[in-house]
């Protein structure tokens, strides 16, 4: 059974910083993109950072450049996402999900999901 489990938020004033944290329990992580999706409130599930099976590619949601950051250790089947500056508009419920696909943004792409971590940002 494939599991998906993130931690790491929580209510942060705006400006600081959070770091979220994904432990997938696939077998083959490494074949697996990564990726971060998160939903606000009253509002559809939407893409915020991708990391490809290698770790050589990322790609960001434009709302997240220059602030958020991807990466993975491929030892600890573990994903993060360093968010840095944070705004009150990033206020959502974090998702991360597996796919086999490289590169897709779209929810529906992705095949595992975790629970959720909510992050609060407060202004």
């Amino acid at each position: 059974q494939v599991q998906l489990v993130e931690s790491g938020g929580g209510l942060v004033q705006a400006g600081g910083s959070v770091r979220l944290s994904c432990v997938a329990s696939l077998r083959t992580f490494n074949t697996y993109t990564m990726g971060w999706f998160r939903q606000p409130p009253g509002k559809e599930r939407e893409f915020v950072a991708l990391i490809t099976w290698d770790g050589d590619s990322t790609v960001y949601a434009d709302s997240v450049k220059g602030r958020f950051t991807i990466s993975r250790d491929a030892a600890k089947n573990t994903m993060y996402l360093e968010m840095n500056t944070l705004k009150p508009e990033d206020t959502a419920v974090y998702y991360c999900a597996a796919t086999r696909l490289l590169r897709h943004t779209t929810p529906a792409d992705y095949n595992y999901w975790g629970q959720g971590t909510q992050v609060t940002v407060s202004s």
